[in-house]
Protein backbone atom coordinates (compact mmCIF):
# COMPACT_ATOMS: atom_id res chain seq x y z
CA UNK A 1 0.00 0.00 0.00
CA UNK A 2 2.75 2.63 1.10
CA UNK A 3 5.97 2.99 -0.06
CA UNK A 4 9.10 1.31 1.49
CA UNK A 5 11.54 4.06 3.22
CA UNK A 6 14.03 1.47 1.32
CA UNK A 7 12.32 1.99 -1.77
CA UNK A 8 14.67 3.40 -4.39
CA UNK A 9 11.23 5.88 -5.17
CA UNK A 10 11.11 6.94 -1.59
CA UNK A 11 14.64 7.60 -1.27
CA UNK A 12 16.08 9.57 -4.22
CA UNK A 13 16.88 12.89 -3.85
CA UNK A 14 14.82 15.38 -5.86
CA UNK A 15 16.31 18.06 -8.34
CA UNK A 16 15.78 21.31 -6.80
CA UNK A 17 13.62 22.55 -9.53
CA UNK A 18 11.77 19.78 -8.95
CA UNK A 19 11.04 20.42 -5.26
CA UNK A 20 10.59 23.92 -5.41
CA UNK A 21 7.96 23.58 -8.03
CA UNK A 22 6.46 20.79 -5.95
CA UNK A 23 5.87 22.89 -2.91
CA UNK A 24 4.75 26.10 -5.10
CA UNK A 25 2.00 23.58 -5.66
CA UNK A 26 1.49 22.52 -2.39
CA UNK A 27 1.14 25.73 -1.08
CA UNK A 28 -1.38 26.90 -3.90
CA UNK A 29 -3.42 23.64 -3.60
CA UNK A 30 -3.58 23.75 0.60
CA UNK A 31 -4.50 27.87 0.26
CA UNK A 32 -8.12 26.85 -0.95
CA UNK A 33 -8.16 24.00 1.46
CA UNK A 34 -7.43 26.43 4.38
CA UNK A 35 -10.46 28.65 3.52
CA UNK A 36 -12.50 26.19 2.80
CA UNK A 37 -12.29 24.26 6.20
CA UNK A 38 -12.37 27.49 7.88
CA UNK A 39 -16.27 27.67 6.73
CA UNK A 40 -16.87 23.94 8.12
CA UNK A 41 -15.36 25.38 11.49
CA UNK A 42 -16.47 28.69 11.75
CA UNK A 43 -20.06 27.04 12.14
CA UNK A 44 -18.92 24.56 15.17
CA UNK A 45 -16.97 27.66 17.11
CA UNK A 46 -19.40 29.90 16.90
CA UNK A 47 -22.25 27.32 17.27
CA UNK A 48 -23.54 28.66 20.54
CA UNK A 49 -23.05 32.07 19.83
CA UNK A 50 -25.54 32.25 17.12
CA UNK A 51 -28.24 29.41 18.24
CA UNK A 52 -30.10 31.63 19.71
CA UNK A 53 -30.41 33.49 16.43
CA UNK A 54 -31.94 30.50 14.42
CA UNK A 55 -34.15 28.79 17.18
CA UNK A 56 -36.16 30.34 19.67
CA UNK A 57 -34.08 30.61 23.36
CA UNK A 58 -37.30 28.95 25.06
CA UNK A 59 -36.61 25.59 22.72
CA UNK A 60 -34.82 23.50 25.30
CA UNK A 61 -33.73 21.45 22.13
CA UNK A 62 -32.16 24.19 20.41
CA UNK A 63 -28.45 23.20 21.10
CA UNK A 64 -29.45 19.79 18.94
CA UNK A 65 -31.04 21.12 16.67
CA UNK A 66 -27.65 23.16 15.75
CA UNK A 67 -25.37 19.53 16.21
CA UNK A 68 -28.18 18.14 14.04
CA UNK A 69 -27.37 20.07 11.01
CA UNK A 70 -23.98 20.24 11.65
CA UNK A 71 -24.60 16.36 11.48
CA UNK A 72 -27.00 16.29 8.50
CA UNK A 73 -24.50 18.66 5.85
CA UNK A 74 -22.51 15.36 6.13
CA UNK A 75 -25.04 13.62 4.05
CA UNK A 76 -23.92 15.60 1.15
CA UNK A 77 -20.50 14.93 1.22
CA UNK A 78 -20.88 11.70 -0.73
CA UNK A 79 -23.13 13.49 -3.50
CA UNK A 80 -20.14 16.09 -3.75
CA UNK A 81 -17.45 13.44 -3.62
CA UNK A 82 -19.44 11.82 -6.33
CA UNK A 83 -20.03 14.74 -8.59
CA UNK A 84 -16.63 16.66 -8.06
CA UNK A 85 -14.31 13.36 -8.08
CA UNK A 86 -15.99 12.38 -11.66
CA UNK A 87 -15.29 15.89 -12.64
CA UNK A 88 -11.68 16.45 -11.29
CA UNK A 89 -11.05 12.55 -12.78
CA UNK A 90 -12.29 13.94 -16.01
CA UNK A 91 -11.38 17.50 -16.42
CA UNK A 92 -8.44 18.30 -14.22
CA UNK A 93 -8.34 18.70 -10.45
CA UNK A 94 -7.04 22.59 -10.80
CA UNK A 95 -11.07 24.14 -12.05
CA UNK A 96 -12.99 21.02 -9.37
CA UNK A 97 -11.29 22.85 -6.76
CA UNK A 98 -12.18 25.88 -8.26
CA UNK A 99 -15.79 25.45 -8.27
CA UNK A 100 -15.84 24.05 -4.84
CA UNK A 101 -14.49 26.81 -2.87
CA UNK A 102 -16.41 29.11 -4.44
CA UNK A 103 -19.36 27.33 -3.37
CA UNK A 104 -18.40 27.44 0.18
CA UNK A 105 -17.96 31.07 -0.23
CA UNK A 106 -21.23 31.80 -1.35
CA UNK A 107 -22.95 30.18 1.03
CA UNK A 108 -20.86 31.55 4.06
CA UNK A 109 -22.03 34.85 2.47
CA UNK A 110 -25.95 33.77 2.64
CA UNK A 111 -25.63 32.53 6.50
CA UNK A 112 -23.99 35.87 7.22
CA UNK A 113 -26.57 38.00 6.17
CA UNK A 114 -29.68 35.81 6.84
CA UNK A 115 -32.19 37.64 9.21
CA UNK A 116 -32.57 35.87 12.63
CA UNK A 117 -36.08 33.97 13.81
CA UNK A 118 -37.30 36.88 15.61
CA UNK A 119 -37.25 38.38 11.72
CA UNK A 120 -38.62 35.40 9.85
CA UNK A 121 -39.12 32.68 12.12
CA UNK A 122 -38.47 29.22 11.36
CA UNK A 123 -37.09 30.34 7.60
CA UNK A 124 -33.99 31.69 9.13
CA UNK A 125 -33.15 28.07 10.40
CA UNK A 126 -34.37 26.40 6.89
CA UNK A 127 -31.83 29.07 4.89
CA UNK A 128 -29.37 28.12 7.41
CA UNK A 129 -29.77 24.27 6.73
CA UNK A 130 -30.30 24.65 3.22
CA UNK A 131 -26.72 26.50 3.07
CA UNK A 132 -24.94 24.39 4.97
CA UNK A 133 -26.47 21.36 2.89
CA UNK A 134 -24.98 23.11 -0.45
CA UNK A 135 -21.23 23.37 1.79
CA UNK A 136 -21.20 19.47 2.79
CA UNK A 137 -21.68 19.12 -1.42
CA UNK A 138 -18.64 21.27 -1.84
CA UNK A 139 -16.93 20.32 0.56
CA UNK A 140 -17.35 16.49 -0.05
CA UNK A 141 -15.80 17.30 -3.40
CA UNK A 142 -13.19 19.64 -1.92
CA UNK A 143 -11.63 16.94 0.36
CA UNK A 144 -11.45 14.08 -2.32
CA UNK A 145 -10.27 16.47 -4.53
CA UNK A 146 -7.36 18.45 -3.26
CA UNK A 147 -6.22 15.65 -1.41
CA UNK A 148 -5.66 13.87 -4.85
CA UNK A 149 -3.80 16.54 -6.34
CA UNK A 150 -1.23 17.66 -3.06
CA UNK A 151 -0.32 13.88 -2.92
CA UNK A 152 0.11 14.08 -6.94
CA UNK A 153 1.90 16.72 -6.79
CA UNK A 154 4.35 15.79 -3.90
CA UNK A 155 7.49 14.02 -5.45
CA UNK A 156 8.44 10.76 -4.35
CA UNK A 157 10.53 10.67 -1.33
CA UNK A 158 8.69 13.86 -0.17
CA UNK A 159 5.21 12.47 -0.37
CA UNK A 160 4.53 11.82 3.22
CA UNK A 161 5.76 15.04 4.40
CA UNK A 162 4.51 17.32 1.34
CA UNK A 163 0.74 15.85 0.96
CA UNK A 164 0.55 16.28 5.08
CA UNK A 165 -0.12 20.15 4.01
CA UNK A 166 -3.33 18.98 3.41
CA UNK A 167 -4.54 18.24 7.07
CA UNK A 168 -2.12 21.58 8.12
CA UNK A 169 -4.69 23.82 6.38
CA UNK A 170 -7.57 21.81 7.40
CA UNK A 171 -6.63 21.97 11.12
CA UNK A 172 -5.68 25.65 10.25
CA UNK A 173 -9.66 26.57 9.03
CA UNK A 174 -10.13 25.45 13.00
CA UNK A 175 -7.13 27.43 13.94
CA UNK A 176 -8.54 31.01 12.00
CA UNK A 177 -12.13 30.31 13.38
CA UNK A 178 -10.84 30.06 17.08
CA UNK A 179 -8.24 32.94 16.63
CA UNK A 180 -11.43 35.11 15.40
CA UNK A 181 -13.36 34.05 18.07
CA UNK A 182 -10.94 34.85 20.51
CA UNK A 183 -10.04 38.44 18.80
CA UNK A 184 -13.51 39.35 19.07
CA UNK A 185 -13.59 38.05 23.51
CA UNK A 186 -10.93 40.68 23.68
CA UNK A 187 -12.86 43.53 21.56
CA UNK A 188 -16.43 43.43 22.43
CA UNK A 189 -18.63 41.08 24.52
CA UNK A 190 -20.39 38.14 24.10
CA UNK A 191 -23.71 39.25 24.19
CA UNK A 192 -22.30 41.28 20.96
CA UNK A 193 -21.02 38.22 19.26
CA UNK A 194 -24.23 36.09 19.47
CA UNK A 195 -25.62 39.36 18.16
CA UNK A 196 -23.65 39.87 15.54
CA UNK A 197 -20.10 39.19 15.60
CA UNK A 198 -20.90 35.34 14.26
CA UNK A 199 -21.91 36.83 11.00
CA UNK A 200 -18.40 38.78 10.56
CA UNK A 201 -16.91 35.28 11.42
CA UNK A 202 -18.86 33.91 8.50
CA UNK A 203 -18.13 36.55 5.81
CA UNK A 204 -14.75 36.36 6.77
CA UNK A 205 -14.87 33.23 5.16
CA UNK A 206 -16.08 34.49 1.47
CA UNK A 207 -13.67 37.52 1.44
CA UNK A 208 -10.96 34.55 1.52
CA UNK A 209 -12.33 33.10 -1.12
CA UNK A 210 -10.87 35.76 -3.14
CA UNK A 211 -7.50 34.96 -2.80
CA UNK A 212 -7.48 31.43 -3.69
CA UNK A 213 -8.81 32.71 -7.24
CA UNK A 214 -5.77 34.49 -7.65
CA UNK A 215 -3.53 31.79 -6.44
CA UNK A 216 -5.32 29.10 -8.41
CA UNK A 217 -5.13 30.39 -11.58
CA UNK A 218 -1.16 29.96 -11.52
CA UNK A 219 -1.01 26.01 -9.80
CA UNK A 220 -0.19 23.02 -12.03
CA UNK A 221 -2.76 20.80 -13.58
CA UNK A 222 -1.91 17.42 -11.92
CA UNK A 223 -3.57 15.55 -14.25
CA UNK A 224 -2.50 14.85 -17.26
CA UNK A 225 -2.60 17.17 -20.44
CA UNK A 226 -3.65 13.15 -22.28
CA UNK A 227 -6.30 12.33 -20.13
CA UNK A 228 -8.03 15.67 -19.82
CA UNK A 229 -8.19 15.62 -23.74
CA UNK A 230 -9.37 12.14 -24.45
CA UNK A 231 -12.02 13.00 -21.48
CA UNK A 232 -13.29 15.95 -23.78
CA UNK A 233 -13.35 13.75 -26.84
CA UNK A 234 -15.39 11.00 -25.01
CA UNK A 235 -12.67 8.61 -24.82
CA UNK A 236 -12.09 7.79 -20.79
CA UNK A 237 -15.25 6.42 -19.94
CA UNK A 238 -13.96 4.59 -17.26
CA UNK A 239 -12.35 7.83 -16.25
CA UNK A 240 -14.39 9.22 -12.94
CA UNK A 241 -16.85 6.56 -13.50
CA UNK A 242 -18.79 4.76 -10.31
CA UNK A 243 -19.28 1.47 -12.65
CA UNK A 244 -15.18 1.31 -12.68
CA UNK A 245 -15.05 2.09 -8.51
CA UNK A 246 -17.58 -0.50 -7.37
CA UNK A 247 -16.65 -2.85 -10.30
CA UNK A 248 -12.77 -2.76 -10.69
CA UNK A 249 -11.75 -0.90 -7.83
CA UNK A 250 -14.15 -2.08 -5.17
CA UNK A 251 -11.52 -3.59 -2.97
CA UNK A 252 -9.76 0.30 -2.54
CA UNK A 253 -12.63 1.65 -2.35
CA UNK A 254 -13.64 -0.45 1.18
CA UNK A 255 -10.12 0.06 2.28
CA UNK A 256 -10.24 3.90 1.72
CA UNK A 257 -13.82 3.41 3.63
CA UNK A 258 -12.74 1.79 6.72
CA UNK A 259 -9.11 3.44 7.30
CA UNK A 260 -11.31 6.26 7.08
CA UNK A 261 -14.04 5.00 9.70
CA UNK A 262 -11.91 5.39 13.04
CA UNK A 263 -9.74 8.29 12.18
CA UNK A 264 -12.50 10.85 11.58
CA UNK A 265 -14.44 9.78 14.25
CA UNK A 266 -11.43 10.61 16.29
CA UNK A 267 -11.32 13.46 14.61
CA UNK A 268 -14.40 14.55 14.96
CA UNK A 269 -14.84 13.13 18.61
CA UNK A 270 -11.36 15.10 19.85
CA UNK A 271 -10.93 18.46 17.68
CA UNK A 272 -14.81 19.18 17.67
CA UNK A 273 -16.41 17.74 20.58
CA UNK A 274 -13.09 18.23 22.83
CA UNK A 275 -12.87 22.16 22.49
CA UNK A 276 -16.69 22.29 23.01
CA UNK A 277 -16.17 20.43 26.22
CA UNK A 278 -13.53 22.96 27.24
CA UNK A 279 -15.78 26.06 26.08
CA UNK A 280 -18.48 24.20 28.40
CA UNK A 281 -15.87 23.47 31.51
CA UNK A 282 -14.80 27.40 31.19
CA UNK A 283 -18.05 29.13 30.53
CA UNK A 284 -18.48 32.32 32.50
CA UNK A 285 -15.65 33.69 34.15
CA UNK A 286 -13.33 31.40 32.69
CA UNK A 287 -14.78 31.71 28.79
CA UNK A 288 -11.33 33.38 27.67
CA UNK A 289 -8.96 30.51 29.03
CA UNK A 290 -11.18 28.05 27.38
CA UNK A 291 -10.78 29.77 24.08
CA UNK A 292 -6.95 30.41 24.94
CA UNK A 293 -6.82 26.42 25.22
CA UNK A 294 -8.44 25.37 22.34
CA UNK A 295 -6.43 27.68 20.18
CA UNK A 296 -3.30 26.92 21.88
CA UNK A 297 -4.06 22.73 21.71
CA UNK A 298 -4.98 23.25 17.91
CA UNK A 299 -1.76 24.93 16.84
CA UNK A 300 0.17 22.04 18.20
CA UNK A 301 -2.42 19.56 15.94
CA UNK A 302 -1.80 22.11 13.19
CA UNK A 303 2.22 21.80 13.47
CA UNK A 304 2.61 18.34 14.43
CA UNK A 305 1.14 17.59 10.84
CA UNK A 306 5.02 17.77 9.06
CA UNK A 307 6.40 15.83 11.57
CA UNK A 308 4.04 13.25 10.97
CA UNK A 309 4.17 13.47 7.70
CA UNK A 310 7.80 13.19 7.67
CA UNK A 311 8.46 10.29 9.78
CA UNK A 312 5.95 8.51 7.38
CA UNK A 313 8.66 8.66 4.64
CA UNK A 314 11.11 7.09 7.26
CA UNK A 315 9.30 4.75 8.84
CA UNK A 316 6.38 3.95 6.27
CA UNK A 317 2.56 5.18 6.38
CA UNK A 318 1.27 1.48 8.21
CA UNK A 319 3.32 2.29 11.30
CA UNK A 320 2.13 5.76 12.48
CA UNK A 321 -1.57 4.52 11.04
CA UNK A 322 -1.28 1.89 13.44
CA UNK A 323 0.00 4.27 16.39
CA UNK A 324 -2.78 6.19 16.09
CA UNK A 325 -5.22 2.81 15.92
CA UNK A 326 -3.65 1.43 19.66
CA UNK A 327 -3.58 5.05 21.03
CA UNK A 328 -7.39 5.63 20.12
CA UNK A 329 -8.77 2.58 21.67
CA UNK A 330 -7.12 3.35 24.59
CA UNK A 331 -7.08 6.62 24.98
CA UNK A 332 -10.69 7.53 23.95
CA UNK A 333 -12.52 6.68 26.97
CA UNK A 334 -10.03 9.26 29.38
CA UNK A 335 -10.22 12.43 27.11
CA UNK A 336 -14.20 11.89 26.57
CA UNK A 337 -14.94 11.15 30.51
CA UNK A 338 -12.19 13.44 32.37
CA UNK A 339 -11.85 16.23 29.70
CA UNK A 340 -15.49 17.98 31.01
CA UNK A 341 -14.42 17.96 34.38
CA UNK A 342 -11.47 19.72 34.32
CA UNK A 343 -10.74 23.37 35.68
CA UNK A 344 -7.53 23.25 35.74
CA UNK A 345 -6.36 25.15 31.98
CA UNK A 346 -3.00 23.33 32.37
CA UNK A 347 -4.40 19.72 33.26
CA UNK A 348 -6.64 20.37 30.33
CA UNK A 349 -4.65 21.58 27.41
CA UNK A 350 -2.23 18.62 28.66
CA UNK A 351 -5.35 15.98 27.79
CA UNK A 352 -6.58 17.14 24.86
CA UNK A 353 -3.40 17.61 22.90
CA UNK A 354 -2.30 13.87 24.11
CA UNK A 355 -5.69 13.02 22.15
CA UNK A 356 -4.02 15.50 19.07
CA UNK A 357 -0.70 13.43 19.51
CA UNK A 358 -2.53 10.26 18.89
CA UNK A 359 -5.00 11.76 16.10
CA UNK A 360 -1.71 13.01 14.09
CA UNK A 361 -0.44 9.16 13.45
CA UNK A 362 -3.72 9.51 11.16
CA UNK A 363 -4.68 13.00 9.74
CA UNK A 364 -0.67 14.09 8.61
CA UNK A 365 -1.27 11.18 6.08
CA UNK A 366 -4.41 9.88 5.37
CA UNK A 367 -4.80 12.08 2.29
CA UNK A 368 -1.37 9.99 0.69
CA UNK A 369 -2.53 7.12 2.10
CA UNK A 370 -5.77 7.17 0.41
CA UNK A 371 -4.52 8.41 -2.78
CA UNK A 372 -2.15 6.08 -3.01
CA UNK A 373 -4.78 3.19 -3.11
CA UNK A 374 -6.22 3.97 -6.78
CA UNK A 375 -5.17 4.43 -10.30
CA UNK A 376 -5.26 8.38 -11.71
CA UNK A 377 -8.43 7.88 -13.61
CA UNK A 378 -10.42 7.29 -11.01
CA UNK A 379 -8.00 8.46 -7.96
CA UNK A 380 -10.10 11.85 -6.98
CA UNK A 381 -13.76 9.84 -7.15
CA UNK A 382 -12.56 7.00 -5.09
CA UNK A 383 -10.89 8.95 -2.44
CA UNK A 384 -13.46 11.57 -2.06
CA UNK A 385 -16.86 8.72 -2.21
CA UNK A 386 -14.50 6.17 0.44
CA UNK A 387 -13.78 9.73 2.72
CA UNK A 388 -17.53 10.71 2.38
CA UNK A 389 -18.98 7.98 3.33
CA UNK A 390 -17.33 6.73 6.44
CA UNK A 391 -17.13 10.51 7.09
CA UNK A 392 -21.08 11.18 7.50
CA UNK A 393 -21.52 7.69 9.03
CA UNK A 394 -19.17 8.10 11.62
CA UNK A 395 -17.15 11.63 11.73
CA UNK A 396 -20.25 14.28 11.13
CA UNK A 397 -22.56 12.55 13.63
CA UNK A 398 -20.02 12.08 16.60
CA UNK A 399 -20.87 15.54 17.94
CA UNK A 400 -24.10 14.98 17.65
CA UNK A 401 -24.45 11.44 19.19
CA UNK A 402 -22.03 13.08 22.22
CA UNK A 403 -24.64 15.76 22.71
CA UNK A 404 -27.11 13.09 22.45
CA UNK A 405 -25.46 10.80 24.98
CA UNK A 406 -24.94 13.76 27.11
CA UNK A 407 -28.71 14.98 27.83
CA UNK A 408 -29.68 11.80 28.25
CA UNK A 409 -26.42 10.59 30.72
CA UNK A 410 -25.12 6.87 28.69
CA UNK A 411 -21.54 8.80 27.79
CA UNK A 412 -20.08 5.50 28.63
CA UNK A 413 -22.57 3.99 25.36
CA UNK A 414 -20.68 6.95 22.94
CA UNK A 415 -17.26 6.04 24.31
CA UNK A 416 -18.00 2.39 23.47
CA UNK A 417 -18.77 3.04 20.14
CA UNK A 418 -16.35 5.34 19.10
CA UNK A 419 -13.51 2.91 20.65
CA UNK A 420 -14.96 0.09 18.69
CA UNK A 421 -15.21 1.70 15.37
CA UNK A 422 -11.42 2.75 15.70
CA UNK A 423 -10.49 -0.42 16.98
CA UNK A 424 -12.23 -1.71 13.65
CA UNK A 425 -9.49 0.47 11.37
CA UNK A 426 -6.68 -0.72 13.75
CA UNK A 427 -7.45 -4.20 12.45
CA UNK A 428 -7.66 -2.84 8.92
CA UNK A 429 -4.41 -1.32 9.41
CA UNK A 430 -2.34 -3.89 11.02
CA UNK A 431 -3.76 -6.68 8.79
CA UNK A 432 -4.24 -5.29 5.39
CA UNK A 433 -1.73 -2.43 4.83
CA UNK A 434 2.21 -2.73 4.33
CA UNK A 435 4.69 -0.43 4.79
CA UNK A 436 6.55 -1.82 1.95
CA UNK A 437 5.88 -2.18 -1.93
CA UNK A 438 5.31 0.41 -4.83
CA UNK A 439 1.67 1.60 -4.67
CA UNK A 440 0.05 3.67 -7.71
CA UNK A 441 1.76 7.29 -7.49
CA UNK A 442 5.01 5.55 -7.38
CA UNK A 443 4.49 3.46 -10.55
CA UNK A 444 3.08 6.58 -12.12
CA UNK A 445 5.65 8.94 -11.49
CA UNK A 446 8.22 6.57 -12.82
CA UNK A 447 6.06 5.96 -15.94
CA UNK A 448 6.64 9.76 -16.10
CA UNK A 449 10.17 9.51 -15.92
CA UNK A 450 10.71 7.13 -17.83
CA UNK A 451 8.75 8.39 -20.94
CA UNK A 452 9.98 11.87 -20.55
CA UNK A 453 6.17 13.12 -20.07
CA UNK A 454 5.05 15.67 -17.42
CA UNK A 455 1.85 17.05 -16.11
CA UNK A 456 0.34 20.50 -17.34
Amino acid sequence: MSASPSSPLDTATPAPGALRRSISNTLKGSAGNLVEWYDVYVYSVFASYFESQFFSKEDKNATLYVWAIFAVTFLMRPIGAWYFGRFADRYGRRLALTVSVSLMAACSFVVAITPNVASIGAAAAIILLLARLVQGFATGGEYGTSATYMSEAAIAGRRGFLSSFHYVTLVGGHVIAQAVLLIMLHVVDKQHISEWGWRVAFALGGVGALVVFWLRRTMDESLGSESIAAAKEGKARSSGSLHELFVNQWRPLLLCFLITAGGTIAFYTYSVTGPKMIQTAFAGDDVMAGTWINLAALVVLMLMQPVGGWLSDIVGRKTLLVFFGIGGVLYTWFLVLYLPKQSDWLTAFAILTVGFVILTGYTSINAVVKAELFPTHVRALGVGLGYALANSAFGGTAPLLYQAALHSDRVDDFVIYATAVIAVSLFVYIFFLTNKGSNWLDHEHEMHRRHGTRRN
